[in-house]
């Protein structure tokens, strides 16, 4: 659920100010005409006292339109989200999503050591050792964060659901021991690891655990979150850590998060020490150093288990039981040493040393104000991310691979054995077939992936490809001993072409031969044949574009190439020293700063256009915004309805797009709710949420398509239980590098894996009428600076083919019809306000229809409407006043905020609660509550100002009849 921020709260009694201001001076006002009339500057007691009612009432009625200003002005979006009906799942859907989530987390499962067939275990019994098996994670922090509405499985209770029965006086050592684990959250971290030092393990306890059983697992957990990457150096400033024992330190300079600490090393030395067959489970979506196995070949099996949501743990028993045989594969390349990543120096917290004149005063999210300036980072490695760099090192003899990979891309191993045999190849009308028999040769029923890799032909110097390609994968049904499936092989013959962003700046299909394998992993080859392109296709033309382009791709980013130089295979990648290496240049140049903009130089008025005509505003065609709904985006009808609407309206609809779409009465258009969460739908203003389901690397590591759109149509079913409109997910963006705090929440460190899992998400929410978010758009793969005017430079290629990848196939395959942009700046260009990317490449190349929306919208120094909106930036994600509003009210601007508005009509009239007619609302019960307050208050004055008078009269008759009887007297 989201976290409430200082931030937030500064922002909303900024936006509240005015209104208490005058709200009080009212009140002064009132009290300083009361006491100079009380000093007698009016004799006549009649008028004093009317004076005295007279302002009192003036200043109750000054009061209530202040605070009814404030209320529907700056406080309506947060009292319409506050109040709004809190919708629950149906308990089918809580009993549907719960088996789903477990169907996912037992095909995510990934087995990567078994030796002497040490799984399934034998008996019942079993030791569990680790303080995580009983605090284990679910799931990420910030917007990956679990509902505590419903019941969660605990690791240990999904072995209990197996049939295991695990040793209760271990279990009883670490609770003790910690029952909370330290937060790593959005605003403050904790990365302590609590852990039982071995000391504390009596003799007694370890003959009992023997006694119990001769199997022993050993629990490895690692959590990561939103707003911070995970450790590199335990040891460096500004890093909370508590060690375990005051006789040592966990962590030695230098030592990492994503390795084990003394306190768990000295624990998995008791183990062994004292159990020949020990299990492994390393419960995290980042990937883990297991540099340590070979030392310990009591280690017999390793199990990665990614954080598996609130039910998926009942499959981890089902697996170490055998009743379910593990079929996941790695989503990414699991290191020896995961310093020596080919990112590593170029990822994290790089601030420019001459930018003093691009600073901004920020309120962060503690609500403490500071002067921020920009930051960078360099995708030096080009292309060459994750396995597509460790496979073509190892092809051009830099690298010796088995140095350096213990476990490959892809790579997962099984309770029984498979044999895949690959049919002859056959190109047609630009598809490549064939078919791969898959065979079960053991004896246990399993399921196997089929996946498909190219090698492309390389000139040295040419155009940058790597070695191995995923393109396509395919798993199988579940086969019996002995059973075969032949399984369906297809793919484009351009999903081979590369990215030329020198010469011909579009991508190329260079004739040569092709090898096309069928692989266990990224590695290992199991079946090789040779297709050969007699000729070289450019797709530089509108009737040969790309992939279905609507537009011929490109060069859109040289900007944000900038002076970085980038990794070459050219001469078995001679420049890997130079390019990997960490910057040494932190001046922003010149060039650079004359593109740079923020919220300090960024001027609207700069950027009109003298030729565009004011739009037609306020207009009564009768047009109601059902009446578009399944028009095509180009229908007249759009016009007419869009010249009703009034640059208010317009205005708070894109302004106010935090949570949701506000309503536009006028038109028919009824407020809208949009959840959060990755891996399940919550709403953060009710509280209510839905079932949490496995991170996205566990579905990933699935490698099934179908449990990725049976997911996405979940989502859809769930939204409806809990009137939701739009989903915040799914998140795409790449595993560059293994210490991003946010792995979790994105699929792998492979284009097409992720985007094959993203799209399917999609396709399936958008069967249920639930449009989806992609998210973050783009080339926001680490958290470290991500507010902080992150420039992040890559060039064109990698842009292209490994950052865009995801989000283009979401568009394409799965029908996006939203868009969640990013905080980082590409190049020198915030994402949000980057009409290459949402422009160009979006709508235009892609053919994207649809509306795009802000990451969180804080301000923070280069957010603005006025920018956003003109460059492709429809909604902003704020819920209070702060610079989301637009301030311009040029003929560019309000051209720029009508398409804005439509882009967001668009979407939000084709979903499901526009799909029986205009839907009917109540009005929100705090409205409600302030015409009961506007009636009682015009009632209450009329009784004043009636009282008042008669009060006033009264005086006046007895005033006159006391000067009559003086003068009787």
């Amino acid at each position: 659920m989201l976290q409430i921020n200082m931030a937030d709260v500064v922002a909303v009694l900024s936006s509240l100010m005015p209104y208490l201001v005058t709200a009080a001076a009212l009140v002064i006002l009132a009290l300083i005409v009361t006491f100079v009339v009380n000093k007698r500057t009016v004799r006549d007691q009649g008028i004093r006292k009317l004076i005295h009612s007279q302002s009192w009432i003036v200043a109750l009625v000054g009061i209530v339109v202040a605070m009814s200003m404030m209320v529907t002005g700056p406080m309506a979006t947060l009292l319409n989200n506050a109040t709004i009906t809190k919708y629950t799942l149906a308990n089918s859907t809580v009993k549907n999503a719960n088996t789903l989530a477990k169907n996912v987390q037992s095909e995510a499962i990934t087995m990567l050591k078994n030796n002497d067939s040490n799984l399934p275990l034998q008996g019942k019994k079993v030791n569990v050792f680790g303080w995580g098996s009983t605090n284990p994670v679910y799931g990420g922090t910030g917007s990956g964060s679990m509902s505590d509405q419903y019941p969660t499985v605990s690791l240990l209770d999904g072995l209990k659901e197996s049939g295991l029965q695990t040793n209760a006086r271990l279990t009883k050592l670490y609770t003790d021991y910690r029952k909370d684990r330290p937060e790593v959250g959005m605003f403050a971290q904790d990365w302590t690891l609590p852990e039982v030092p071995a000391a504390q393990y009596s003799t007694g306890l370890i003959q009992q655990a023997k006694n119990f059983s001769d199997q022993a697992v050993v629990v490895i957990t690692r959590v990561g979150g939103e707003g911070a990457d995970l450790p590199t150096d335990m040891k460096a400033d500004g890093i909370t850590y508590t060690n375990n024992s005051k006789d040592y330190q966990d962590f030695q300079k230098g030592e990492h998060f994503l390795q084990l600490s003394k306190t768990e090393k000295d624990m998995i030395d008791l183990v062994t020490k004292n159990f020949d067959n020990v299990t492994l489970v390393y419960n995290g979506a980042n990937t883990f150093q297991f540099d340590f196995l070979s030392s310990y070949p009591q280690i017999k099996s390793v199990l990665w288990c990614p954080p598996a949501g609130q039910t998926g743990f009942s499959a981890l028993g089902g697996v170490l039981t055998g009743d379910i045989n593990p079929s996941g594969k790695t989503s990414d390349t699991f290191l020896k040493n995961l310093k020596t990543a080919n990112t590593q120096n170029n990822s994290g917290s790089f601030s420019y040393d001459n930018v003093d004149e691009f600073a901004q005063k920020v309120t962060g999210f503690t609500g403490k104000t500071s002067d921020v300036t920009p930051t960078f980072v360099n995708y030096s490695e080009g292309i060459y991310v994750g396995y597509k760099f460790y496979e073509t090192a190892a092809a051009e003899g830099l690298i010796d691979y088995n140095q350096q990979v213990l476990y490959p891309f892809g790579y997962g191993l099984s309770y029984t054995s498979f044999k895949q045999e690959m049919g002859s190849i056959s190109v047609k009308n630009g598809k490549v077939s064939f078919m791969v028999k898959v065979t079960n040769t053991g004896d246990t029923a399993g399921k196997d992936v089929v996946e498909v890799y190219y090698d492309p032909p390389y000139v040295n110097g040419g155009i940058e490809k790597a070695s191995t390609n995923l393109i396509t994968f395919e798993k199988t049904k579940k086969l019996d001993p002995g059973a075969s499936e032949s399984v369906s092989v297809e793919f484009n013959e351009s999903d081979m072409a590369s990215y030329d962003s020198k010469d011909a700046k579009a991508y190329v299909l260079e004739r040569g031969d092709y090898g096309i394998s069928i692989q266990s992993d990224s590695h290992s080859v199991i079946a090789k044949k040779t297709l050969s392109l007699p000729d070289t296709i450019t797709y530089d033309s509108k009737n040969n574009t790309h992939d279905g382009d609507k537009e011929v791709a490109t060069n859109e980013f040289d900007d944000a190439a900038g002076d970085v130089e980038y990794l070459s295979r050219a001469n078995h990648f001679a420049n890997y020293k130079t390019a990997t290496a960490a910057p040494t240049n932190y001046s922003m140049s010149d060039k650079v700063k004359a593109e740079f903009v923020n919220n300090g130089n960024y001027n609207p008025k700069d950027h009109d256009k003298s030729s565009d005509k004011m739009p037609t505003t306020g207009a009564k065609n009768g047009v109601r915004l059902i009446d578009l709904r399944g028009k095509s985006y180009t229908d007249s009808k759009w016009d007419k309805l869009l010249d009703q609407l009034t640059f208010n309206e317009m205005d708070n609809l894109t302004a106010m797009g935090g949570y949701g779409t506000q309503a536009i009465s006028s038109i028919g258009k009824i407020q809208l709710t949009d959840a959060d969460g990755p891996a399940s739908l919550n709403n953060n203003f009710t509280g209510i949420g839905s079932i949490g389901f496995p991170a996205s690397t566990a579905f990933a590591c699935t490698w099934n398509k179908d449990l990725a759109k049976q997911y996405g149509e979940m989502i859809g079913t769930m939204a409806h239980d809990m009137h939701v409109a739009g989903w915040y997910a799914p998140a795409m963006n790449i595993h560059r590098n293994a210490f991003s705090g946010r792995n979790f929440e994105y699929f792998s460190e492979d284009s097409l894996l992720s985007g094959v899992m993203a799209s399917n998400q999609i396709a399936g929410a958008k069967e249920k009428g639930v449009y989806s978010f992609m998210k973050h758009f783009a080339l926001n793969d680490q958290e470290t600076n991500r507010l902080n005017m992150l420039c992040t430079w890559a060039n064109e290629q990698s842009i292209r083919e490994i950052y865009l990848k995801p989000f283009e196939m979401s568009v394409k395959k799965g029908g996006a019809q939203a868009v969640m942009s990013s905080f980082n700046y590409i190049g020198p260009t915030y994402a949000g306000a980057n009409s290459a990317l949402l422009q160009k490449v979006l709508r235009d190349e892609w053919g994207f229809r649809g509306f795009v929306l802000t990451d969180y919208f804080g301000g923070y120094g280069y957010q603005n409407a006025d920018q956003e909106i003109r460059n492709g930036n429809d909604a902003m994600l704020a819920t209070t006043s702060i610079t989301n509003h637009v301030t311009d009210k040029s003929a560019t601007s309000v051209k720029a905020l009508r398409q804005a508005t439509k882009n967001i009509l668009y979407t939000t009239v084709n979903g499901w609660q526009y799909a029986n007619g205009e839907p009917k609302v109540s009005t929100p019960i705090w409205r409600t509550a302030m015409y009961v307050i506007w009636g009682a208050t015009g009632l209450l004055v009329i009784g004043l100002e009636f009282l008042a008078i008669r009060r006033y009269l009264e005086r006046g008759k007895a005033a006159k009849l006391a000067v009559v009887n003086a003068a009787g007297q």
